[in-house]
């Protein structure tokens, strides 16, 4: 007789929506070698959806009254040109960054937005594909919210660092920025002993400062969404308590109400976190462009 499907507990089924799909089992905490499969696809296909998103607006845009699509673009186009033209005073490299800002926001947005599908909604429908390909659809594993993996959020974080760096050097010249790399924040000192002490000092404070922005650039937009994406997590277990009890009668409005009212709130998150990541992005920018 065959034995009856295990069904798993609280702990197994957060640690089983947790796990990504990856090329090869990960092994250490940081393993440069693990490829996200699940992240990948995801953000890049929302990224291509971003990409014709806009461009639609843009084909679709007329000069008289616009509808409500148009409308809904035109007023993001003027949120993140009013941001881009109070953090970069370069009208040049507005041209570039303000239409970067815009993208950067609805990407973000469609990806932290992928927290509103009910939890088990893809992975379950991955699990039977993975199952009919004659795998065990136990091992189906599958994250679909790209900003919940660090290595997504890093890996942006990291994109706007060499976005600094080009600009740095393009705005100031590569011996105007070595020359603020060494002179600031302590400034520098006609003694030749105390030049060199300032500017060693300078330069770690500077790669401490790079370096602090850009982990906390990425870690902040992934900390919200880790741990919406673990509510919603908490909440479906509530449900699914809910249909396995007889006497639990308030468990099933618990997990209504409860959902209802994080759904709310998670949308407002998704949205400020996408506008606050955008909103750093301009800042670290504009601060390429200014001298110290």
């Amino acid at each position: 007789m065959a034995a009856e499907a295990h069904a798993p507990t609280a702990s197994e089924y957060i640690v089983h929506h947790l796990q990504h799909l990856q090329n090869v089992k990960q092994t250490k905490i940081v393993d440069f070698s693990v490829i996200n499969y699940d992240s990948v696809i995801v953000g890049l296909f929302l990224g291509v959806l971003t990409v014709l998103i806009l461009w639609s607006a843009a084909r679709k845009a007329t000069s008289g009254v616009p509808g409500r699509f148009q409308a809904a673009v035109e007023m993001l186009v003027e949120m993140v040109d009013n941001q881009a033209k109070a953090n970069i005073p370069s009208a040049e490299s507005r041209k570039f960054i303000a239409p970067l800002g815009l993208t950067v926001f609805v990407w973000i947005f469609l990806m932290n937005f992928m927290d509103m599908l009910p939890v088990d909604l893809l992975p379950s429908i991955w699990a039977k594909i993975y199952g009919a390909a004659g795998h065990d659809p136990h091992d189906a594993y599958l994250r679909v919210v790209p900003t919940a993996d660090l290595s997504t959020t890093l890996g942006l974080a990291f994109a706007v660092l060499l976005l600094r760096f080009w600009y740095s050097v393009k705005i100031k010249g590569a011996g105007g920025w070595a020359h603020e790399l060494v002179s600031a924040p302590f400034g520098t000192s006609k003694n030749p002993i105390f030049a060199l002490i300032l500017g060693v000092v300078n330069l770690l404070m500077q790669i401490i400062e790079y370096v602090a922005n850009t982990v906390s650039h990425g870690m902040r937009l992934f900390g919200n969404m880790y741990a919406g994406e673990l509510v919603f997590m908490l909440i479906a277990l509530m449900g699914g308590a809910a249909a396995l009890s007889l006497s639990g009668v308030l468990l099933p409005v618990g997990h209504v109400i409860a959902g209802t009212i994080w759904t709310l709130f998670h949308i407002l998150v998704i949205t400020l976190q996408a506008f606050i990541f955008m909103m750093l992005a301009l800042i670290y920018l504009g601060q390429a462009h200014n001298a110290h």
